[in-house]
């Protein structure tokens, strides 16, 4: 096993050398390479596990993330509502280059924040036109009502 670790070190060799002069195939160096170092660590040798996990694509490190929401969250505490366009500007002008409204929204998530009231309102919305439209609408909702009204008493009073 320690074969498997020496000879890619030491010798420059690729897998599939190493795999030669071990006599096995090339999917099975990872194989053993990881055995050993995990017999390694068992043993209490120091050896640093392999961590695939981590963001491999951030745009800032999380303490730059954090003093760069500072101002945003001064203005939340003072009761002001955040509102991500703004921000996403913001973090475009700081990053110099555009960014989507996701990475503002997991960033946010990331640092706990989360969505505490919904809109009220499309942000289309026309007040005019919907009164309008009510007025409309109501006028002919008692018309057509009193038609239907008026026709039911006439089919009641004739004798059958």
């Amino acid at each position: 096993m320690a074969q498997s670790i020496l000879l890619p070190a030491t010798m420059n060799a690729t897998l599939e050398q190493t795999a030669q002069m071990l006599g096995v195939s090339r999917a099975t160096v990872p194989r053993l390479q990881s055995r050993f170092r995990q017999s390694q660590m068992e043993r209490g040798h120091a050896v640093t596990p392999r961590s695939w996990g981590g963001r491999r694509r951030e745009l800032m490190s999380l303490e730059r993330e954090r003093t760069f929401l500072k101002p945003w969250m001064e203005q939340a505490k003072r009761g002001q509502m955040l509102v991500v366009s703004p921000l996403r500007a913001a973090l475009s002008q700081e990053l110099g280059r555009p960014v989507r409204a996701s990475v503002v929204y997991r960033m946010l998530a990331r640092h706990g924040w989360r969505k505490v009231a919904p809109d009220t309102r499309h942000p289309k919305n026309d007040p005019c036109v919907q009164a309008d439209w009510k007025k409309v609408a109501e006028g002919a909702g008692r018309a057509s009502n009193a038609g239907k009204r008026a026709r039911s008493s006439r089919a009641a009073d004739v004798p059958g």
